[in-house]
Parts: C-alpha cells; sequence; structure tokens
C-alpha cells in the first residue's frame, strides 16, 4: 500500500520532526509512505474572509496538483466523519481489499482545506471537533496510520 501524507506548512519544531521521523520509520514495513510538505499562504492579521477563502484556494491548487488521479483522498476536516482506532484500520484494510493502494491524506493549513479539495476527496475524516495545530496534526495522524496497521496485523499496540 502506499500512502501519501500532503500538508500545508513547514514544521519548524525540532521534536516534531524526529516524531514524524519515528512514525515514518515505523511505517516502512507496513507500507510506502511520502510526505509532502506545501508552503503556506501568509494571511495577514485581521483578514477578511474573501482574502481567506483566497488563501484556501492558493493552498488547495497546490495540494490539488500534487494528487493523483488514481489516489483515494482522505480529506482530514472539521466536518468530516470520526472514528475509533478500530473503525480507521478497517476503512483502511477495507480500502485495500478494494484495490484501493494509494491513498492520499490531504491536511490543511491553519485555515483548513480549500472546498475544491473538500469535493475531491473521497472521504472525510474527523479526528476530534476539538482545534489542533495542524503541525501536530501531523504527528497524530502518522500515528493512528502506525497503529492502524498494527491492528489489521493483530498485533499488539492498541491496547
Amino acid at each position: 500500500m502506499n500512502i501519501l501524507l500532503v500538508s500545508v506548512g513547514k514544521i519548524k519544531e525540532k521534536y516534531l520532526r524526529d516524531a514524524i521521523d519515528e512514525y515514518s520509520k515505523r511505517l516502512q514495513r507496513y507500507c510506502k509512505l511520502e510526505v509532502i510538505e506545501l508552503a503556506d499562504e501568509k494571511t495577514p492579521d485581521n483578514a477578511s474572509q474573501k482574502e481567506e477563502l483566497i488563501i484556501k484556494e492558493k493552498e488547495g491548487e497546490a495540494i490539488l496538483k500534487v494528487l493523483k488521479d488514481n489516489m483515494y483522498v482522505i480529506a482530514l476536516d472539521l466536518k468530516g466523519k470520526m472514528l475509533s482506532s478500530e473503525e480507521f484500520s478497517e476503512h483502511i484494510k477495507d480500502l485495500g481489499v478494494k484495490g484501493e493502494s494509494n491513498i492520499a491524506f490531504a491536511i490543511g493549513g491553519s485555515l483548513g482545506l480549500s472546498q475544491q479539495v473538500l469535493n475531491r476527496a473521497n472521504y472525510k475524516l474527523c479526528f476530534s471537533k476539538m482545534t489542533f495545530p495542524h503541525q501536530l496534526f501531523r504527528v497524530m495522524l502518522l500515528e493512528q496510520v502506525y497503529r492502524g496497521f498494527r491492528i489489521m496485523k493483530g498485533e499488539p499496540y492498541h491496547k
């Protein structure tokens, strides 16, 4: 299985980069993982709704350029479906069974994902109704992907 994690914004914090590297290394035995970081657009203080929409659209265009036609796209969105770790694992497993071996996770910048990316998505996933820093969220997503593969394989980790 091929997993692409495409996200807006660069991670500057060493501890977060180290965590991403650690989960990337752990995932090597289960899938081919690629992580792509895209530049975020600077949001001016007191930006209008129109300015924010333009920023999200620019970031969305960059995400869409990376996504291939044969990818099953999972958008991380507050309005998406919430799953338990076991349900998430089952969803990934079902995709593989159905021949969807190229899965892309799309994480937007601080303003979220553009409507174009949400329209392209095959599935919308929400981790929580809480808001998380998008840099930290990458670590959380990779941890859940790793946990999902461990659950799929019946390996200890998820308890």
